[in-house]
């Protein structure tokens, strides 16, 4: 799904309805935003064979695949109890690109020759959740310990269309697609800030974890800071930017390699809250 939105958000928040502003707090008691997320990916992987080690390859370089794009995102925090949190939220996104390789390419056990042609294809499911403990609550301000989890679901497939003779290769010719399922915890803190009497919200996460989860060997990074816009009660907009980076070592069925993904952009958003 990639619609563009980053127009009809804005039309959107203009034909809210306005309420009578109440006074902004640091933290809502419910929040759903919905919007658009101008990512950039700089990924790495190598995908071993079942007899020898696969080639570390650059998407963008090596493969020529784009790794800039604009998705939509949906997202929702609740917070049941007065110091408790939690927050979820999804994107999808995929690229596709067909280039003449200038090296010799291993991936998952099949070899691809200098100057063949190969098409790769790479979707990609990102899902987030996250537990933040407010433990310190004032009237403009408040920060906690945070916890929290983004599930990628990964596919990267690669397909021999012309091989290093200059012949097309038909469908049945060379393949190999990797589905990896990358769990990227986090352990940090929150922060929330409202100048005084202002409609405006600043926010600030940060997290970083390593650890062997599920013969995953994965080191995690994370950081976001926003800001957010309240002209009405329950209606605003957000604007934050998020990264996060991951290396990963995996010894599964599905995926046996090294895998090393940054995941950052803009994020922009309608919000509606209470």
């Amino acid at each position: 799904m990639k619609p563009r939105i980053l127009a009809p958000l804005a039309a959107a928040l203009l034909a809210a309805t306005a309420f009578d502003c109440a006074a902004l707090e640091p933290l809502d008691t419910f929040s759903f935003r919905v919007g658009g997320y101008i990512t950039e990916f700089d990924t790495k992987v190598r995908a071993d064979g079942q007899t020898g080690d696969g080639t570390n390859i650059d998407l963008e370089r090596d493969l020529g695949m784009n790794q800039s794009n604009t998705v939509a995102f949906v997202g929702a925090t609740w917070r049941p109890w007065e110091k408790h949190e939690f927050g979820l939220s999804y994107y999808q996104d995929d690229a596709s690109a067909t280039k003449q390789i200038d090296r010799d390419i291993e991936f998952d056990g099949e070899t691809y020759e200098t100057s063949s042609t190969l098409r790769a294809e790479l979707d990609l499911d990102a899902y987030e959740a996250y537990y933040v403990y407010w433990a310190a609550d004032r009237d403009t301000w408040t920060m906690g310990p945070r916890l929290g989890l983004v599930w990628y679901r990964i596919g990267l497939g690669l397909s021999l269309e012309v091989d290093a003779n200059g012949n097309p290769v038909g469908s049945g010719g060379i393949s190999g697609k990797v589905d990896a399922d990358l769990p990227a915890p986090s352990i940090g803190g929150s922060w929330r800030w409202v100048p005084g009497g202002s409609d405006w919200r600043l926010s600030a996460d940060l997290g970083y974890f390593a650890a062997d989860i599920d013969s995953i060997d994965a080191d995690v990074t994370f950081g976001r800071f926003g800001v957010e816009w309240f002209p009405w009660d329950n209606w605003g907009a957000s604007l934050d930017y998020t990264m996060r980076r991951i290396e990963a070592d995996a010894e599964k069925t599905s995926f046996d390699g090294n895998f090393r993904f940054i995941d950052n952009g803009l994020r922009l958003g309608v919000v509606y809250r209470f």
